[in-house]
């Protein structure tokens, strides 16, 4: 079982089996070449795109 677990606090709204399993989920994104949902701004959160490009417009926008 896997300790890392917040499914209260996760902002993430993509309903995955990794919600709220914040160390199982950066290690999905990072193999992935992407960034988790909470790194993002609600609204950049949403769009569902994980890229470094929309992290950084998210960012900018904020």
């Amino acid at each position: 079982m896997n300790d890392c677990v917040n499914a209260k606090t996760c902002p993430c709204t993509y309903p995955c089996s990794r919600h709220g399993k914040c160390c199982e989920c950066v290690s999905y994104h990072r193999a992935e070449g992407e960034f988790p949902g909470c790194f993002f701004t609600k609204e950049g959160e949403k769009t569902y795109d994980r890229s470094l490009e929309m992290l950084r417009k998210d960012r900018k926008a904020k």
